[in-house]
C-alpha cells in the first residue's frame, strides 16, 4: 500500500524522529528550519552560484527529506517548502523572485512517481507570496540526455555525469522579457547541495540562454569532509 495513503490511515510519525502524533514534531521541524545561511561545497565546482541552505542534511532534516522523496510521505513538502522559503527570504533579502527547479532524472521521477523539487519550489513560492514577496516559478529547465544515478560518485565523476545534461526549454526567454512572470533575481531551487555539480550545471544551461543566475537555495546542504576538519581544527 502507498506510504502516502498509509499516512492518512495509520496515527502519524514524526518522520525526523519517529515520535507519535505529528507529521514532523516541532523538535525537529525547529531542526529542519535551522539557521538560513550560506552553505558551499567545499572545494566548490566552476560556476557554481552562491549557495544558501536552511541547515545541514543531517539528523531529522535528512530523514525527512528521504521520506519525502523515497518513500511516498509526499505531505512532508509542505514543511519542507517552508524552510525552503524561509531560506530564499533570507538569501535574497525584498523584492521580487524567480525560482528556477532543478530538474530530476527520468528515471528518478518515474520511480517516485510525483516531482519532489519541482513540488517544493511550486509551494515555496505560496509561501513567499503569502508573505509578501511576489514569487513565481518557472520550469524552463530540461535535461537533454540521460543521466547516471548520482548516489555514490565522486565530485569528479559527477561533475562528468551532468556535464552539458541540462538545457532550457525551447522557445522560453529570460524573466527580464516578463514572460516568467515574477521578475526579479533567477533562484536555482533544489532539495540539497552535495559537491554543487547539480547545480553548477543547471546554472551553466541558463546563463548560456543569457539568464544571470546569483543564488540557488535548497532545503539542506550536505556537510563535506573539508569542512569538517576545518571545524573541527583538523
Amino acid at each position: 500500500m502507498p506510504t502516502a495513503l498509509l499516512d492518512l490511515l495509520l496515527p502519524s510519525r514524526c518522520a525526523g524522529c519517529d515520535a507519535p502524533g505529528a507529521l514532523l514534531c516541532p523538535r525537529c521541524a525547529a531542526r529542519l528550519h535551522g539557521e538560513p545561511a550560506c552553505r558551499m561545497p567545499a572545494p566548490s565546482p566552476p560556476g557554481l552560484p552562491e549557495c544558501w541552505s536552511a541547515t545541514e542534511y543531517t539528523g531529522a532534516a535528512r530523514r525527512a527529506i528521504l521520506a519525502y522523496k523515497e518513500r511516498g510521505r509526499t505531505a512532508l513538502a509542505h514543511p519542507l517548502a517552508g524552510a525552503l522559503a524561509l531560506t530564499a527570504a533570507a538569501a535574497a533579502g525584498e523584492g521580487p523572485l524567480t525560482l528556477v527547479p532543478v530538474p530530476s532524472a527520468r528515471p528518478a521521477l518515474r520511480r517516485r512517481g510525483h516531482d519532489p523539487v519541482a513540488r517544493l519550489a511550486s509551494l515555496a513560492a505560496g509561501y513567499l507570496r503569502a508573505a509578501g514577496w511576489p514569487a513565481s516559478v518557472a520550469g524552463v529547465l530540461a535535461q537533454r540526455r540521460r543521466v547516471a544515478d548520482q548516489a555514490g560518485l565522486s565530485s569528479l565523476q559527477r561533475a562528468e555525469n551532468l556535464a552539458l545534461a541540462f538545457v532550457v526549454t525551447d522557445g522560453r526567454k529570460g524573466p527580464q522579457s516578463g514572460s516568467w512572470g515574477g521578475g526579479g533575481p533567477v533562484v536555482l531551487v533544489d532539495d540539497v547541495v552535495t559537491t554543487g555539480a547539480t547545480i553548477a550545471e543547471a546554472a551553466r544551461a541558463l546563463r548560456e540562454a543569457g539568464v544571470a543566475v546569483p543564488l540557488a537555495v535548497t532545503v539542506a546542504a550536505t556537510r563535506r569532509k573539508r569542512q569538517s576538519s576545518l571545524r573541527d581544527g583538523g
